[in-house]
C-alpha cells in the first residue's frame, strides 16, 4: 500500500562541490555517490515505493531533465520542468500549484535527489504521522536527532507536542558555528532540517501567499498557471526561508532513518564504506599508510602514501587535491579560480 501523497523530488543544481566529477553534462545527481547506483536512482526508488510512480514528479531545469530522462522513464515518473532556477521556494509553491490542479486537497511530499536515506521502511514510518500533521493543517517537516556537532546542517528548535505525535517548530536556525553545535546537540531540542517536507499543496500555497514577498509579483501568473511568467517575476529563494520560517503554523516529526545530505566530498566518508584506517576510496586505489582520505578515480590507478586528511578525486582529465576540511568550500574556491582567471586574460 502507498502513502496517499505526491511527491515532489527536487533535483535542481549540479552539484559544483562535486567538481571534478560533477559537470554540467554529468551532475551530481548522476553520480553513484552513495552506492553503485546514480543518487536519481536511489531518489526515484525511493519515492516510488512511498507513493506509486503515478504521483511523483521531478522538479528540475529542462537540460536536466533530458540529462535524468533514462532514469525517469526507468522508473515511470514524469517531470516538473522549470522554466528557470529560482530556488526550492519557487520551485515547490510551482510544484504544489500543479499537483493541486490535479488533485484538489492533495498531500504532497518534498525530498531532495541528493540524500542518502536508509532503509526506505523507515522511511514510510516517519512519514505518517507527518502527513497527519499535514491533514491537522500543519507544514510538517522532518527533523534528524543530531550525532555530533556538525556544523554543515540547518537546525531547527522543536516544541510542545501537537495533537498528532509530531510537535511544533519555534524557530529555524541556519548553519550554526562549532560553539553553537555543542550547545544545540547537548540540549537535546534541536534537530538538522532535512529538508523533508509534507503539507497539503493548499497549505503551502496559501502559506506562500502570506509570507512570501519573494512571490508578491508572481502570484497572478501562477493563478493563471503560467509557468515562465511566475518564474520570470519569482526571486530567488528558499523555501526555508521565504515560508517555512516565517509560517505560523510548522510541525516537525523525528526522523526513524539514517539520514546524510550528500552535500561535499567529505560526507563520502560517511556514505561509503570505508577501509580500516578509515579511508572511502571509489575508483582503482592503492592506500599505504594513509589515512582518513576520500579517493575517487575515473580513469587511472591513485596510489596514496602517508597522508591523510585529503580528498582527492581524479575525474575528466581534471585532478583535485585538498584538505578534507575545505571540501565545504570548494564551490567558493572555484568561483575565485574563474574570477582570478578571466581577470588575468589580457584585453582584446
Amino acid at each position: 500500500m502507498h502513502l496517499e501523497a505526491y511527491c515532489a523530488v527536487l533535483a535542481g543544481g549540479i552539484g559544483r562541490r562535486f567538481w571534478p566529477a560533477s559537470t554540467p553534462a554529468r551532475p551530481k545527481q548522476l553520480l553513484p555517490l552513495a552506492g553503485s547506483d546514480p543518487l536519481i536512482d536511489d531518489t526515484l526508488a525511493r519515492a516510488v515505493a512511498l507513493v506509486g510512480a503515478p504521483r511523483v514528479r521531478v522538479v528540475a531545469a529542462e537540460p536536466l531533465v533530458e540529462l535524468m530522462r533514462p532514469s525517469l522513464d526507468a522508473a515511470g515518473v514524469d517531470a516538473l520542468v522549470e522554466p528557470k532556477a529560482r530556488g526550492t521556494g519557487p520551485a515547490l509553491v510551482w510544484a504544489a500549484s500543479e499537483i493541486e490542479r490535479a488533485q484538489p486537497g492533495a498531500l504532497m511530499i518534498s525530498m531532495h535527489a541528493d540524500h542518502r536515506i536508509e532503509p526506505v521502511e523507515a522511511l514510510e514510518e516517519t512519514l505518517q504521522p507527518a502527513l497527519r500533521a499535514a491533514r491537522e493543517g500543519y507544514l510538517c517537516c522532518v527533523g534528524v536527532r543530531p550525532d555530533r556537532a556538525e556544523t554543515g546542517f540547518g537546525y531547527l528548535e522543536t516544541g510542545r507536542e501537537a495533537t498528532s505525535g509530531a510537535r511544533e517548530v519555534r524557530r529555524f536556525v541556519e548553519k550554526p558555528g562549532p560553539a553553537r553545535a555543542r550547545e544545540y546537540l547537548k540540549s537535546g531540542r534541536f534537530l538538522w532540517n532535512s529538508g523533508i517536507f509534507a503539507w497539503r499543496a493548499t497549505d503551502l500555497i496559501e502559506a506562500a501567499r502570506r509570507c512570501a514577498r519573494e512571490l508578491a509579483g508572481a502570484w497572478p501568473a501562477l493563478e493563471r498557471g503560467d509557468a515562465e511568467e511566475f518564474f520570470a517575476r519569482a526571486e530567488p529563494v528558499a523555501i526555508d526561508v521565504c515560508v517555512m520560517e516565517r509560517a505560523q503554523r510548522v510541525a516537525a516529526v523525528e526522523a526513524r532513518f539514517a539520514w546524510d545530505d550528500l552535500g561535499v566530498w567529505s560526507a563520502l566518508l560517511r556514505a561509503r564504506q570505508v577501509d580500516e584506517a578509515g579511508n572511502a576510496s571509489v575508483g582503482s586505489t592503492r592506500l599505504l599508510d594513509a589515512a582518513d582520505n576520500v579517493v575517487w578515480t575515473e580513469s587511472r590507478r591513485a596510489t596514496v602514501i602517508g597522508v591523510s586528511g585529503l580528498v582527492i578525486v581524479e575525474a575528466n582529465g581534471e585532478l583535485l587535491v585538498m584538505p578534507r576540511e575545505e571540501a565545504a568550500g570548494l564551490d567558493a574556491r572555484l568561483r575565485k579560480i574563474d574570477t582570478d582567471a578571466s581577470s588575468s586574460e589580457p584585453p582584446r
